[in-house]
């Protein structure tokens, strides 16, 4: 659309959409151009989301709720988006195949049936801060559905397009997953939030604003004093933050590097989201709201699972994963709390960790492997697409120029032989 003046675009558009605008089954043959649009739709909606989930959970820990706060916009921009591409997928059956269009459709309406529950929720219980409560968990549940059909949409569709390098599937694949580990981490910014909450208000300079503290501590039935703030701050058990990000936050890492496949795909996948949280931590500090302890300690586990990946006997790499990851998020907070700051975390509990991930993480090799998610299977249905492509070419029958063409030579009189001269 270069050069087309920009109150002609919406209709350049339109005129663009319309014919792909047709009913279908999921696995349809998408065009190239339109697989591309749809993902780049998903990318943009996953990054709205995560924009407005990361201001959200800041505001909630100054101001109280409301409904028509900006993060929320920001979000329900990012929804929108989400559920048009839902719709799309749904009725046309491009971009996405059986599997991953029933994951995005009831992803998308699990996401949907709990924004209502959560708006009744804080109507009949309050405040509701923290991240944990049931009605919050069908938002990332919904989410993570919808995540989840998308990486396989990409995952399988992406190489059926020789334009779209293996590189590039692999960067689009990564940062999906990144996405997925924000998801599924989000709940844990509930501690990593209330553990400075609490510390600024032993320091006489609480975060929160009066009428935030007053609404809590009278929602509570107490007085507005540290216990309060500790029950508001930190309402989960310790033993929940360390223990969840080594199984369920490195179980996805695993995922991920099974795959994408490439060396390091795990702690590329753990940079991203915790550089984004670099990223973002000083604009909403610069923007007056509060800060947050970030989770540098999943750089180091990330690290942890790649190394175990160098383990040549499949069936020991779960164990030895295990191990090496649960040292690496145990150990990576253990060097942030001294260092920096983290959330509190119940060291004790490693062994429950260790145990737990290392059944995880071979459930996740064992499902891959059996539905075909390796990074080498993918390799093996590309090639085999791209033969079955080039057979189809070369099968297809002579177009009517090309057969008139044959006809007309083949009518024609041989030239008549000629006598080589002999000596």
């Amino acid at each position: 659309m270069n050069g087309t003046p920009l109150k002609q675009v919406p209709a350049r558009v339109i005129e663009w959409a319309l014919p792909y605008w047709t009913r279908g089954e999921a696995g349809r043959r998408t065009p190239e151009d339109l697989f591309r649009v749809l993902y780049l739709g998903w990318l943009a909606a996953f990054v709205l989301k995560v924009l407005g989930s990361s201001w959200d959970v800041s505001w909630h820990f100054k101001w109280l709720r409301d409904d028509l706060a900006p993060p929320h916009l920001l979000n329900t921009a990012g929804t929108v988006i989400a559920v048009a591409l839902t719709i799309v997928h749904w009725y046309t059956g491009y971009g996405v195949d059986r599997t991953a269009s029933r994951l995005i459709v009831w992803g998308s309406g699990v996401f949907l049936i709990a924004i209502p529950l959560d708006l009744i929720n804080h109507r009949v219980n309050g405040i509701d801060i923290t991240a944990w409560s049931p009605s919050h968990a069908l938002l990332y549940i919904g989410t993570a559905l919808m995540l989840a059909g998308v990486i396989r949409g990409w995952y399988i569709g992406s190489g059926r397009y020789a334009e779209i390098s293996g590189r590039r599937r692999a960067l689009v694949l990564g940062g999906l997953f990144a996405f997925f580990l924000e998801n599924a981490h989000f709940p844990e910014l509930q501690q990593e939030y209330g553990v400075l909450e609490l510390a600024s208000w032993d320091r006489g300079q609480p975060y929160a604003e009066p009428t935030l503290l007053n609404f809590a501590a009278e929602q509570m039935g107490q007085a507005v004093d540290r216990a309060m703030v500790l029950k508001f701050s930190l309402p989960v058990p310790d033993v929940v933050y360390a223990v969840y990000a080594g199984v369920v936050g490195i179980g996805i890492l695993v995922f991920a590097r099974v795959m994408i496949g490439r060396r390091f795909t795990a702690t590329a996948v753990a940079a991203s989201y915790v550089a984004y949280r670099c990223l973002i931590w000083p604009l909403l500090v610069g923007g007056g709201f509060p800060p947050s302890t970030i989770p540098f300690f999943f750089l180091l586990a990330g690290l942890c699972v790649d190394l175990a990946f160098l383990v040549p006997v499949r069936l020991l790499r779960p164990l030895a994963g295990a191990v090496l990851a649960t040292a690496g998020v145990y150990g990576g907070l253990l060097a942030q709390d001294r260092v920096l700051e983290a959330p509190p975390y119940a060291p004790e509990f490693w062994p429950v960790a260790l145990v737990a991930l290392a059944v995880v993480w071979s459930a996740v090799e064992w499902f891959a492997g059996r539905q075909g998610l390796t990074a080498a299977a993918a390799e093996d249905r590309i090639a085999q697409e791209r033969r079955a492509g080039d057979s189809q070419i070369a099968a297809e029958p002579d177009t009517p120029l090309d057969a008139a063409s044959k006809a007309a030579s083949e009518a024609a009189p041989a030239p008549a032989a000629v006598s080589e001269p002999t000596a």
